[in-house]
């Protein structure tokens, strides 16, 4: 949980609780024990205690526990146990608790401290007087970052509410698991998955009342009853008050929203960064792009080809310009170009089983297009173009790829059955590759083979005229 100034209330605090309570047990050892029954020595003890307690702690600031995150501030564990032990010099009153606790202790079962749980005795009394000290200072420096007074109660409340909602959380993603509790929770029956587990994504979209069902619910489904159903009358006026709940729960989700950037400060910090970068690599490919095409226009022909990869349809003025007379016989092919005939550029690729187009359609609704759309795309070809007879071995979606990088996404020549109905333009390469399933890279290395054939490939007879 983040509120304005608090520190210690995010997912480090178990760890700090635990290291605390490893080192006091040492500096318990070098005490006097007797000498917490003395008021009168109580300040001196304070001393001692606080010295051996943050030498325990420099000496394990190398450990995994000591330097792990203890928020998401940037505050290690080590850090806040011991900021939170030079707190304790400032707020003795949780010092004479615990040495209040001590004697009590001592006065119902004698010196305690030297019987064999001792150990976790102390680690328990420790630990109240630490999650007190938490709390308070948490609450006065939220008071001091809002101007809103606020208790150590009232931390304690909004971290009550915070692990609800983390236990509602996983109820819900557990949903099949514990159908029972969340019916419960959301006050009906579950006829599948409920749409409120997609729903609430932070703390702020959690509704005041699943909490006070999820806390009825719990006797039945856990064994203890929940916070706000317990003989304690510290959450009880909270039952009745579910815009007091779903106020504090908003406050909570919107300063974790606000204050996000604090977990990732560098995605933002280095926008200029990036820009520059993406500057650098999209002059490199311009160059590369240029000089590329300069060596074609020098090896190949084939650059003027490129921009019409697609068979131009015939004007009227080609028919009476090229159209020989009906008494000209028509002029003999060159003995080293024989002729291709139309039947050479033939591509027959409609799937051959109806399983095929089954399986097709269904690619095709996942991915948003035309049920038939492949079908329609592969009959929209023209069989005589230059580039199909080239590329008859590959795939249409491969083909659409090569006319993607050659032309782009759009360009007149394409006809409406290629077309992507959602944005009138060449479906993207990943619906290319999930039409042809296969992956992305694998369809970049198919699409560039592909249009190093159209390079190297000779534009013989009547096919050349497509380009001319």
């Amino acid at each position: 949980m983040r509120l304005p100034g608090t520190r210690y209330q995010e997912h480090g605090w178990e760890q700090v609780r635990k290291l605390l309570g490893r080192c006091s047990l040492h500096a318990f050892r070098q005490l006097d024990m007797a000498l917490m029954l003395d008021a009168a020595r109580h300040a001196e003890l304070l001393d001692h205690y606080t010295d051996a307690v943050a030498a325990a702690l420099r000496r394990s600031d190398k450990s995994a526990r000591a330097e792990a995150a203890g928020n998401s501030y940037g505050d290690s564990v080590c850090e806040l146990a011991l900021s939170l032990v030079f707190e304790l010099q400032a707020q003795p009153a949780y010092w004479a608790g615990l040495t209040g606790a001590i004697a009590a202790e001592h006065a119902r079962i004698g010196a305690f401290w030297q019987q064999a749980a001792a150990d976790g005795n102390l680690r328990k009394k420790v630990n109240d007087m630490y999650a007190g000290l938490r709390d308070k200072i948490d609450a006065d420096n939220y008071t001091v970052n809002t101007g809103v007074a606020c208790s150590p109660n009232k931390i304690y409340t909004y971290r009550m509410l915070d692990t609800a909602y983390r236990d509602i959380a996983q109820l819900f993603a557990g949903w099949r698991q514990h159908a029972a509790q969340v019916g419960a929770i959301l006050g009906r029956e579950l006829a599948g998955i409920p749409i409120e587990a997609r729903q609430m994504k932070s703390i702020a979209g959690c509704k005041a009342e699943w909490i006070i069902r999820w806390s009825a619910s719990r006797e039945a489904f856990s064994g203890s009853p929940g916070p706000l159903h317990t003989k304690s009358k510290r959450f009880s006026s909270l039952k009745n008050s579910p815009e007091k709940i779903a106020a504090m729960l908003c406050e909570i989700g919107d300063y974790e929203e606000l204050s996000a950037n604090l977990d990732s400060g560098d995605d933002w910090q280095s926008d200029a960064g990036e820009a520059a970068l993406w500057l650098e690599d999209y002059w490199r490919v311009i160059e590369e792009s240029e000089a590329q095409q300069a060596a074609a226009e020098e090896e190949e022909p084939l650059a003027d080809v490129v921009d019409q990869i697609l068979r131009a349809p015939p004007s009227d003025e080609d028919d009476e310009e090229f159209e020989p007379a009906a008494d000209t016989p028509a002029p003999e092919a060159e003995e080293d170009e024989p002729p291709l005939s139309f039947a050479d550029h033939v591509i027959a690729e409609a799937p051959a089983t109806a399983a095929q187009l089954d399986a097709e359609q269904a690619i095709a609704a996942a991915l948003s297009l035309p049920l038939r759309y492949l079908e329609l795309a592969r009959s929209a070809q023209d069989n005589a173009s230059w580039a199909l007879h080239v590329l008859k071995d590959d795939t249409l979606a491969i083909r659409l790829a090569v006319y993607h990088k050659l032309l782009g996404a759009s360009d007149d020549s394409y006809p409406d059955a290629w077309l992507d109905p959602a944005t009138g333009e060449l479906p993207t390469l990943q619906q290319l590759a999930a039409l042809d399933r296969i992956s992305m890279p694998t369809l970049r290395k198919r699409r560039n083979a592909a249009i190093d054939k159209l390079h190297a490939a000779p534009a013989r007879g009547s096919v050349k005229k497509e380009f001319a």
